[in-house]
């Protein structure tokens, strides 16, 4: 079905301008954002009406699709009539904040998708911070009206409370609301009178958000934003064309971001169209572009006209809270599942990282097999070492700690605001948890359905291995969502964990026998037949010191007729890690070992004597 929208008359100095509408599409979590975008693509005839398509079509990563999150800013664009309208789809995890804070610099204005049910939730606080900040018009849209506890009144007025609270000019505050069914590519201006396509939600677009403000025929000029690469071009730089033209083989002047000038020349222009890049010979200023043929351009640079340069303001993101140290897998293991082992190979990918991820830092230690990476938080770094291991590298990461900062006041460190949501019955407990870990208590309500709503400033260290074990006191009920706060004074001692390891005596396979009279001490995270070597952390003791015990000692051969599959089948199933489980699991003297097939926790120093030796100083010196 094709859908039709009125024109705007404009000001023939910026003509071509107004027939464009660069907009970001931005909600928490879970809200149909990306379903929505799906919707969009649909009804402006992007599909033939006999193609099959994927649902969250530009959710495109694997990590995205398995984790049913956005991780990475996407552009697309779709005409609707003779408007080109860029949407630029965005994370809607603080993590992944970095993304959000480049992509506000390619677009006029924002579309908020808002739960009927939810409403405004953290995330929501967070990307909505970033728009009105750089004064974008705001279209609030309402979606999942159908739902039964819909409350579509209620969360427009907690919606309008959110912008008073972000600061919102009187402008932004006015915003107009479209309600929508995303799934099912309907909306309307009320909750009663939805249309049967998304004609309302369009012809807001176009007619409240602002077009590009360009000079064109200016000197040319675009801040890359983005960067994206293809096996055939290479490196392709995307951003919005501020003033000017660009077109293939034209000569430019690359404005590095430290302030050196490279001349350069652009093999090919493309704009976004229907999901894929398409050629243009030339593109007039207001046009998100992508450009290709500058190897060394980077995020922030800027494109100029080399007889007329300026350069635009670089792109300025909040510095990382978090770090990690990755080094070169040096278990007995080494070297069985990894493709690229060498202390080389994980620079190189973790550079290469740095050029699209600005929200990343990477630093040499003094160790030539150790590096330091910094990001957002802890699903940030899980994200990248995931991907790291699904292109075949192997090497270990460290348990995280947070960065500080040294003021004129004394030692800083990161806080986060932290939103709760849990059963009355469990704010108790939860409550004690947020205490113990230097949590200051903010705001409390109590909803619907006996649910408590709590909000607390926690240190970031506290933060980190926090979701198991309040998952575990709210029977995994709970929700709780973090943001980073502010750098505030160093909080008092946070305990760490409160359980030791089962670590493995020797190298070799598991045997039932000895799961077997081992299953008092705690809980395992093998089975019979699992491959494991001295040092290996093997499961988890149920008391708070480490315990050496050997997993490996077979039965001694007697009349006992008891198969090893019986004893087998009555073994407790062992606790098996993802990722983000073994990253919270981690002590501050262990190791988790990352390969494409196996994650293995681990003691750093192997050797058990001087484990030992080193415990017994500790224990002396305290």
């Amino acid at each position: 079905m094709q859908i039709q929208a009125p024109i705007e008359e404009s000001d023939s100095n910026i003509e071509t301008a107004a027939g464009i509408r660069n907009i970001a599409i931005i909600a928490h979590v879970d809200h149909g954002k990306t379903t929505l975008v799906d919707a969009m693509l649909h009804q402006t005839n992007v599909f033939r009406s006999n193609q099959q398509v994927e649902k969250c079509v530009l959710d495109s990563n694997d990590l995205e699709r398995e984790r049913g999150i956005t991780i990475l800013a996407k552009n697309t664009g779709i005409v609707y009539q003779d408007v080109t309208i860029n949407i630029v789809d965005t994370p809607g995890h603080a993590d992944f904040g970095g993304e959000v804070e480049r992509v506000v610099n390619m677009v006029d204005g924002v579309v908020l998708l808002v739960d009927a049910v939810e409403g405004p939730m953290p995330q929501t606080r967070f990307v909505l911070r970033q728009a009105l900040q750089h004064g974008l018009k705001v279209i609030v849209v309402v979606n999942k009206v159908d739902r039964p506890a819909s409350r579509s009144k209620d969360v427009v007025n907690a919606t309008f409370d959110l912008f008073i609270d972000l600061g919102a000019d009187d402008d932004q505050v006015n915003f107009p609301v479209v309600y929508t069914i995303a799934l099912e590519g309907k909306a309307g201006l009320e909750v009663s009178d939805l249309e049967a396509d998304l004609r309302p939600l369009f012809n807001l677009i176009v007619n409240y958000l602002p077009a590009p403000d360009v000079d064109l025929d200016g000197a040319s000029q675009l801040l890359v934003t983005t960067l994206e690469y293809s096996n055939f071009i290479g490196k392709i730089a995307v951003g919005r064309l501020n003033s000017g033209r660009l077109s293939s083989g034209q000569q430019i002047l690359l404005l590095k971001a430290n302030g050196e000038r490279e001349l350069a020349k652009i093999g090919q222009v493309f704009v976004f169209r229907n999901l894929k890049r398409e050629v243009q010979d030339e593109v007039q200023a207001g046009n998100i572009v992508a450009v290709s043929g500058i190897e060394t351009v980077g995020i922030g640079d800027t494109l100029a006209d080399p007889n007329d340069p300026h350069p635009l303001p670089p792109i300025k993101v909040a510095e990382p809270t978090v770090r990690m140290t990755f080094s070169v897998n040096d278990s007995p293991f080494s070297g069985r599942e990894g493709k690229y082992l060498t202390s080389r190979q994980i620079w190189e990918r973790l550079w290469l990282e740095l050029e699209s991820n600005v929200s990343l830092r990477v630093e040499e230690t003094n160790s030539t097999n150790e590096f330091t990476v910094a990001g957002r938080g802890e699903l940030h770094l899980a994200i990248l070492i995931e991907t790291m291991r699904r292109e075949f590298y192997e090497f270990s990461v460290s348990k995280p700690e947070v960065i500080c900062r040294q003021t004129d006041q004394g030692l800083h460190e990161p806080f986060e605001h932290v939103f709760i949501e849990v059963a009355s019955d469990y704010l108790g407990v939860v409550s004690e948890l947020i205490n113990n870990r230097q949590g200051r208590f903010l705001d409390l309500r109590y909803g619907e359905d006996n649910m408590v709503y709590a909000e607390y400033y926690v240190p970031t260290r506290g933060m980190l291995g926090f979701r198991q074990p309040f998952l575990t006191i709210t029977r995994g009920t709970g929700i709780f969502h973090a943001l980073f706060h502010d750098y505030q004074p160093l909080a008092g001692e946070i305990g760490s964990r409160e359980f030791g390891s089962l670590v493995a005596l020797e190298t070799g396979s598991t045997k039932a026998y000895a799961l077997e009279h081992l299953q008092q001490q705690g809980t395992f995270f093998v089975q019979p037949g699992d491959e494991v070597y001295s040092g290996q952390v093997v499961g988890q003791n149920i008391r708070y010191e480490d315990l050496v015990l050997n997993v490996c000692k077979a039965k001694n051969l007697t009349g006992h007729r008891t198969t090893p599959k019986a004893i087998a089948a009555s073994l407790s199933p062992p606790r098996i890690f993802s990722l983000d489980d073994a990253i919270e699991y981690l002590d501050l003297d262990e190791l988790l070992e990352v390969t494409p097939t196996s994650l293995r926790i681990r003691k750093r120093d192997l050797n058990h004597d001087r484990r030992r030796k080193e415990a017994k100083k500790r224990k002396t010196a305290d």
